[in-house]
């Protein structure tokens, strides 16, 4: 097996380790916001959600292993560096919102509204960074297909999940004041 090869399977894993670690962290904060008074909200997407991140990372590693992608020096070191570029913005995110970041959808608005760092500029800064590390994670190694069809997939689940977290969300009074002028994802746009 190629290096190439490997170090792409080392950095799946070593995305999917992250991914079980930021879960604990998300644990922990959902516990400690339910006893503060937030409630947390039935989501059958976060199952979608779980499955779609989990069956990206393997489906890049069988894409790469059983199609034999080529490494493409250029796109792995544009990718990488869009990559690492998305998951400064995810710690940015999680570092902004302390404990009230977690990977559910909770009705936390009681807590207040965190106005502070990324959220300056958007109302979701960390579901546009998750998109595109997500997008480009795979394309590191020119696993195109799981690229298109991750991203699509990852489109109708957070398009679902949006739409039920802005509604808790925009229920609120202070949220609606504070952030309805932003946009949802970059800046200037949408």
């Amino acid at each position: 097996m190629e290096l190439n090869v490997i170090a792409f399977l080392i950095l799946l894993g070593l995305v999917a380790v992250l991914r079980l670690y930021e879960l604990r962290i998300s644990k922990s904060h959902q516990r400690d916001m339910v006893a503060r008074g937030a409630s947390k909200i039935e989501e059958p997407q976060f199952r979608w959600m779980v499955l779609l991140h989990t069956g990206m990372l393997i489906g890049a590693g069988c894409e790469v292993l059983l199609l034999h992608r080529p490494f493409i020096p250029v796109l792995a070191t544009g990718c990488f560096m869009i990559f690492l570029a998305a998951n400064a913005v995810r710690w940015w995110v999680i570092r902004t919102l302390g404990e009230h970041w977690n990977v559910q959808v909770m009705n936390s608005t009681g807590l207040g509204v965190v106005t502070t760092g990324p959220f300056r500029y958007v109302r979701h800064p960390n579901y546009a960074a998750v998109f595109t590390e997500m997008l480009v994670l795979p394309l590191i190694h020119t696993a195109w297909i799981t690229a298109v069809i991750g991203s699509a997939a990852h489109v109708l689940v957070l398009s679902q999940r949006l739409a039920m977290e802005e509604k808790i969300l925009f229920s609120d009074s202070h949220y609606r004041d504070a952030m309805s002028g932003r946009p949802r994802f970059l800046p200037g746009l949408f």
